[in-house]
Order: C-alpha cells, then structure tokens, then sequence
C-alpha cells in the first residue's frame, strides 16, 4: 500500500503579488487555517502515514507550522531547500527522503480525487508494464486552449500541448498536479541543478512510454490558488466542497469479528460485507471513520503499537479493494486500567461521545446527514450524545445495513 507523498511549497506566488510578500502560497490562509493544513488532511485521508514538505523562500514557517507533527495520521517532516530548484531539482534534494513509490503533488492546487484508486490504477498498469515510471492524474476542462494540455493514448501519455487559440472552446485534459512517481524518476535529474519535472523530466519519460495518465471523475472539483481570482473563490468554495456526510463504524463486532481483546493482524476477520460497505461508502461521497474503545491497553493485554499495526493492516486489505478509512480513533482508558498511564475515566471511551465529537471537530463533517454504525448499546448512547443518529448491527451483511441506512 502507498504509505508516502511529498508536497512542493517553495513556489514564489509572484501572481499574488502583496499576499506572498511575507508568506508561502501554501500557507496562505483559506476558511481559517493554512491551505497546506487541508491539502495534508486530504492527502492523510486515503492512508498516506508520511508526508514530506518541501519548502522554499520563508521555508522558516513551514517548518514551525508542520515538522515533527503528526496530522490526521501522518508524521510530518519538511526539508528546505536551499536555493529555487524547481520541480525536477526540488526532487532530486528530497532524494534521500522518499521511497520506492510516492505521490507528488503540487502545494498550491487541490483537486477532488480519490488517491487509492489512483494508486490502485497504477499498481495496475505497472503490473503490465513494469517499465512505467510515473502517472499523472488529469482533470477534464470544458476549454482546453486555455491551458496546456494533455494527449492520451489508451492510458498512455502521449504529448504535452501548449497554450492554443485553435483548441479555444474544445474540451481536453490538463495535468492537475497530482503524480505518482517510481524512485527511477529521479535518475533523470541532475542533482543540484535546477530544472522543471514538467519541462525537462516527464517529456523524455512520454516519448519512451514510460508515462501512464488517468482521469479524474467527470465535474471533480479543482483549483488552483495561484492568482488573485482564485484565491478568492476558494475560501468558500473549498470548505463547501470538501464538507460531506460521515459513516462512524465501531470495530471489533462490526468491521471484524471480535475474538475479545482482539489486536493481532493475524486475527483480522471482517464481517460479512464490511470491506464492501466501506468502499461503497467511500464512492458514494461520504467521510468514513472507525472509532474503537480498547481497553485491552489500559489492561496490558497490548500497547497502542498494535492498534496502530491492526489499523495499518484494515487499509491495506482496504486497498486491495479500492477501498479506505479517512480517520481511526481509539480509546485506550479504562477506569479500571492496570496500567496506571491509561487508567482514568474517559469521555472519549465510548459510551462517551469524545471521539466523535474529536473527529466532528477537525474533518468537513455534514453532522445531520451522518450516522454511527454499532453493534452494542454503548455504540448508539455515543452517537445519540454526539447528536449523530445510530444503527445497531446485529449480525448479516454490515454493506447491506450501510446501503439502507444512507
């Protein structure tokens, strides 16, 4: 499963001209918060756990804003690089950073897009074709000579098209910022040397076709804050956007079968049709969200490590399927914990509504159009204080209960 992404911030937003006098593109503030904090909770939602940022002028305040935190499940670190490198130099310093296989994106665009299944694409296409080194994610616009352009060719790219008069009000492609990239990429690039990926680097990789290219769903929303209009738009238009319904599914009982204190990847056992009910959940818009009461760490049957492994474990089984969880939260209290760093009572322990009011809290959540999926009294007591409306399960098929009840 893609476990990394790397997001460039060091451009110079000259376009915005006062905005960024002091202040990285990416950082400017959108509904609140800095753009990058939304792009990083989209890109952390579809199971990325480490994310790379590579900052450039004012990198100071990226690195006090994001290194060394974990956000909506991922660790954070940045790199700065020393001097304006550009997309294909700005790879080659991060080098040392990134894996076999990584997302790339662009730290000024967001586009509405579902990461596993581009990955899962990919996987796909490399499998067929293992010279393929890298594949663009493209967006559909109703003008192409606007922009510059993209030519498929089956899933292939095959040319990259200038700014045309001649293209003015004809439909087509354009790349939408978002890659995944094989380390093979980087071979290209001189390092220390600046150059554009877009310009130097994918055009040689096309015209040996090593390059595939996949659409993004028809009317997926896209932006980019670039200019002074955009910019604008986007303050209301992301939150809108990105604000959706939540399906909140209790664990043990629910998604697996509970084999009591259950924690060992080896005893993942999902219920009938709950893989399934995730990924339908996933297409049909809404946020997806596991919330777990695990006591079992507060007892010392196992520490917070295995959770984390068994939780790693569900997305990578998820995937397989096209398939992925946006948030996990646990709760490792119990007031009568015998260890005594988790003993305490707990409003995040389910009865308690403390990790749903948590996830309400930081994700674009449509609370009224939400629900909580459970298997025991305590599932629906939590959904009800959190003013979410509850589903008992009670055994059968956990997509068949989903799919009457959203």
């Amino acid at each position: 499963m893609l476990s990394q992404a790397l997001i460039l911030c060091g451009g110079l937003g000259t376009r915005l001209g006062e905005l960024t006098a002091t202040t990285p593109k990416p950082m400017l503030p959108v509904a609140g918060r800095p753009f990058l904090d939304h792009l990083i909770q989209e890109v952390a939602r579809y199971g990325i756990t480490r994310i790379v940022l590579l900052a450039g002028r004012f990198g100071d305040q990226v690195v006090e804003a994001f290194h060394g935190r974990e956000l909506y499940g991922a660790r954070i670190e940045v790199l700065v690089e020393p001097a304006p490198l550009g997309t294909g130099g700005a790879l080659a310093f991060a080098a040392g950073a990134l894996d076999d296989d990584f997302l790339l994106l662009n730290g000024d665009s967001w586009i509405d897009a579902d990461l596993v299944r581009f990955a899962a694409a990919f996987r796909a296409a490399k499998a067929a074709e293992p010279d393929l080194a890298a594949q663009m994610l493209l967006q559909q616009v109703p003008d192409a000579g606007r922009f510059g352009s993209v030519t498929l060719d089956g899933h292939h790219v095959r040319a990259f098209l200038e700014k045309s008069p001649e293209r003015a009000g004809k439909p087509g492609l354009i790349n939408a910022g978002v890659y995944l990239l094989t380390r093979q990429v980087l071979d290209l690039i001189p390092a220390g040397i600046a150059c554009s990926l877009e310009a130097d680097v994918l055009p040689r990789l096309v015209a040996a076709g090593r390059v595939a290219g996949i659409a993004a769903a028809p009317g997926s929303y896209f932006i980019d804050i670039g200019v002074p209009e955009t910019f604008a738009r986007v303050q209301e238009e992301l939150p809108r956007v990105r604000t959706r319904p939540a399906v909140f599914f209790d664990r043990d009982g629910t998604l697996n079968r509970d084999a009591g204190y259950t924690h060992r990847v080896e005893d993942l056992d999902w219920m009938p049709g709950a893989r399934e009910a995730i990924a339908h959940a996933n297409t049909a818009g809404y946020l997806v969200f596991v919330v777990t009461n695990q006591a079992g760490v507060a007892r010392g049957r196992y520490d917070e490590a295995a959770v984390l492994a068994f939780h790693r474990a569900m997305q990578g089984q998820l995937a397989d399927i096209g398939g992925h969880i946006d948030a996990l939260e646990y709760c490792p209290h119990h007031v009568e914990g015998t260890v005594e760093a988790y003993r305490r009572d707990c409003r995040r322990r389910k009865p308690g509504p403390g990790m749903i009011e948590d996830l309400l809290a930081a994700w674009p959540v449509d609370a009224a159009r939400s629900v909580m999926l459970g298997d025991t009294e305590a599932d629906m007591q939590a959904a009800a204080a959190a003013g979410i409306r509850g589903v008992r399960y009670q055994g059968g098929s956990v997509l068949d209960l989903l799919r009457q009840s959203i």
